[in-house]
Order: structure tokens, then C-alpha cells, then sequence
């Protein structure tokens, strides 16, 4: 495979337009997620249109040691990949006490565990050969605490996180990483987390959008890259810092919050 990407989540949303980004510059793509005929209807789109590979994993990351299938699975193929998209994710609204565990806690497995595997075993490869750039999809919600989203915003708080430090480790090299931090984008994310009704989700901005813009911060090795905000909520981001903790968390309280 030339130029080959693996993008997780890549049969909707943000993943999605990832792949058909990376099909439309003539390159090869990994795709990633678990509906297999999302996944085949998204190969056979990209092969026919742009005359490229692509490779299908069907896989659930939130199962331990997914990441390391996918890997193996990779790798026994003898494929070589330039491109680490760690895109897949999801969050979810209510209490945190209120929540069921089991909800909250593939939600860990994927958004942070997978991420962090996937970035563990592909890296060294990219650095013993001094190329590959990595993208990982956090949110404008790593950047605040998250009142009925805890654990999410918490979750994308450690991509952000952990991205940026990987990235400092890697400043002598030619290797990348790029966190991307959208805000409320049209994906499922709103129906599957509850939140369409919310006023967080009032407006959003198109999945091509925000792919465009994490995908050339991807190759112009950016550290971060936030997308798919109004003026108004990148001020309300800039001055975060500078206001009452309790405030900023009433604000984002509010806006999840589900009408009754």
C-alpha cells in the first residue's frame, strides 16, 4: 500500500471524511470501525472514485487488546504506514453517578486506552525510520471540565494531554503528532451521546470541515488544531483561564443540559 493512513472511526463522521481526504490525494487507507457494511460501502466509494486501496478491519476498540489485533493484523499483512489517525470515540450525558459503568467505562477503552495502544505500537516504527505523522481526534472539551459529560471531557483532557507531550518528546525527529480539538460537529455523536437536543449542539459545523482542518494541521505537523468554532466560543476558550473555575462549569452545565 502507498502513503497507507490508519483511520479508526472511520465509518462515519470526522473518520469518514478523514478517509476521503486521504483517497482524493491518491493515497492507500486502513479503515477502521465496527459496522462492516459502513466499512465496505466506504472501500468501495473510495476505490472506485479515486482508484486507491483500501483495507477493511472491522473491530471493536473497546475490547482489551484490540489495538494490538489491529496491529498484528497490520503487520502481517507487511504493510508500512505513514499515517496514524486515531480518530474513534464517543461520549455520553447524564450524571456521573447516574451513568451505567459499563457505559463510561468503554468509553475509557476507546477513547483512551485504544488511542494510547495504537500510538504505543505503530511509534517506534515511525521513529526507528524517521517518518509518519499521527493525528489524534480530542475535543474543545479537553480544555474545560465537563458537568453531565465527565468522564468524555476528561477522556479528551488526556488526548490533549498526552498528545502534546509525545509530540515534545519527538521535536528532534521528523516524526509528528497533531491533536485535533473540534467543537459540535455534524456526526452521530450528538444522537448516540443524548446531547441533540442540547444547546451545545444548536449549531454545528459540517465533519468535512473540521476533517480538512485536522487533516492539513496533520501535515503541516501542527501541535494543535481547534475546529468548527463561532468567534464568540473561541473568545469564550481564549479567557477560560482567567475566569472562576465555578463559573466556567455553570456555563458548560448549562449548555448540556437536556430540555425537559
Amino acid at each position: 500500500m502507498k502513503n497507507a493512513a490508519l483511520i479508526t472511526g472511520a465509518s462515519s463522521g470526522i473518520g469518514r471524511e478523514l478517509a476521503r481526504i486521504h483517497a482524493e490525494k491518491g493515497n492507500d487507507v486502513i479503515a477502521v470501525a465496527t459496522n462492516t457494511e459502513r466499512l465496505q460501502s466506504l472501500k468501495d466509494e473510495l476505490e472506485r472514485s479515486h482508484g486507491i486501496s483500501v483495507m477493511t478491519i472491522t473491530k471493536d476498540l473497546t475490547v482489551e487488546r484490540a489495538g494490538r489485533e489491529v496491529f498484528d493484523t497490520i503487520r502481517q499483512e507487511g504493510i508500512e504506514i505513514e499515517y496514524l489517525i486515531n480518530n474513534a470515540g464517543f461520549g455520553g450525558q447524564g450524571k456521573f453517578h447516574e451513568r451505567a459503568w459499563e457505559s463510561d467505562l468503554a468509553m475509557i477503552r476507546l477513547n483512551i486506552i485504544a488511542l494510547t495502544e495504537l500510538t504505543r505500537l505503530f511509534l517506534p516504527g515511525f521513529v526507528a525510520r524517521d517518518s509518519g505523522r499521527v493525528l489524534n481526534t480530542s475535543s474543545t472539551a479537553s480544555l474545560v471540565p465537563g458537568p453531565l459529560q465527565a468522564v468524555y471531557f476528561a477522556t479528551k483532557a488526556y488526548v490533549t494531554s498526552f498528545s502534546n507531550a509525545v509530540a515534545s518528546e519527538l521535536h528532534d525527529s521528523k516524526v509528528t503528532v497533531t491533536n485535533l480539538m473540534p467543537g459540535a460537529t455534524e456526526t452521530g455523536f450528538a444522537r448516540t451521546s443524548g446531547m441533540e437536543k442540547t444547546d451545545l449542539f444548536a449549531k454545528m459545523v459540517s465533519a468535512r470541515s473540521v476533517a480538512e482542518d485536522g487533516y492539513n494541521a496533520m501535515m503541516r505537523g501542527d501541535l494543535d488544531v481547534i475546529s468548527g468554532l463561532s468567534f464568540s466560543q473561541r473568545m469564550m476558550l481564549r479567557f477560560a483561564p482567567f475566569v472562576p473555575r465555578h463559573m466556567i462549569m455553570d456555563q458548560v452545565r448549562k449548555g448540556q443540559e437536556v430540555p425537559a
